[in-house]
């Protein structure tokens, strides 16, 4: 009998992202519906969407572990354990925690040391980006619309890696608030606060930009002046793992550097389809 876990359900895209980069996606089992990342995942059985799940599935499926997120998956989680199933509930919230996270599945693996390797890495990467955006002759002030009704703005881990990125968060009064609630702000606070760069991603849901155009006081914000409204699909930015540290940092420092009509070194711009409107523009890309 192995000590390590050796059938492994991810109710969420990060951890199954993160084992596959450890070298240990054999030990996947079972994964999220909205997995998208790698596409190779999307080949395992899918047995949950995000706040709710298939549970006879999952058990049909002889879990030794099975791997969930935050208080939104609670109620789930509860339920697997009252039928048997071990369970780990992560709660990133921050580009630390989120190391912490690969650190720690990568133990529950026994693949701490790959797991070591790989966060060196991804360190490396945003430093690489930290040092781009330095030489930026501005940085603009970013708003990050995690939705639109009511209106939220980004999540700890966002507003550091568009920190890194090249931008300054509108509201960096609100790093440390962890629930969505407590993000909600008013439309005028935000067009108060003049946004140079507008960046939307609404879970999932296509980012309006007319809607944004014409939200009272935002036509005379410089990013509506100017048309910096841009969108980041939510499963590059918004999985508090390795796509946020990767594909998602990339896309803000593009569109930031694209808002500020400065290139990017090829070896840092994005991999993955970004705005089309920053792609039409011609610049820094």
């Amino acid at each position: 009998m192995s000590k390590w876990p050796r059938r492994i359900v991810c109710l969420t895209e990060e951890t199954t992202e993160t084992l596959y980069l450890l070298g240990e996606d054999e030990r996947i089992v079972g994964v999220s519906g909205y997995t998208v990342r790698p596409p190779e995942a999307r080949r395992k059985p899918r047995v949950s969407a995000f706040i709710n799940a298939k549970f006879d599935a999952i058990l049909a499926l002889q879990p030794d572990l099975v791997l969930t997120f935050s208080d939104l998956q609670a109620d789930i989680s509860r339920e697997l354990v009252r039928r048997g199933c071990t369970v780990f509930n992560f709660n990133q919230r921050s580009l630390e925690e989120i190391f912490a996270m690969m650190a720690t599945l990568g133990r529950l693996v026994g693949a701490g040391d790959r797991a070591g390797a790989l966060e060196r890495r991804l360190r490396a990467e945003l430093d690489e980006i930290a040092a781009s955006a330095a030489r930026f002759a501005h940085r603009p002030r970013v708003w990050f619309e995690e939705w639109d009704t009511p209106l939220i703005g980004g999540i700890r881990w966002v507003e550091e890696l568009i920190a890194i990125a090249g931008g300054e968060p509108l509201f960096p009064e609100l790093q440390d608030a962890g629930g969505a609630a407590q993000r909600i702000l008013a439309p005028e606070a935000v067009g108060a606060r003049d946004p140079e760069v507008i960046l939307g991603s609404w879970c999932g849901k296509k980012v309006r930009k007319q809607t944004i155009r014409e939200r009272p006081g935002w036509g005379e914000t410089a990013a509506v002046r100017a048309g910096h409204i841009y969108e980041i699909k939510s499963t590059y930015i918004l999985q508090p793992g390795p796509a946020a540290l990767t594909e998602g940092v990339r896309q803000l420092h593009w569109l930031i550097a694209h808002a500020l009509g400065q290139a990017v070194a090829p070896g840092l711009r994005p991999q993955e389809k970004t705005d089309p409107d920053a792609v039409a523009s011609g610049q820094a890309g």
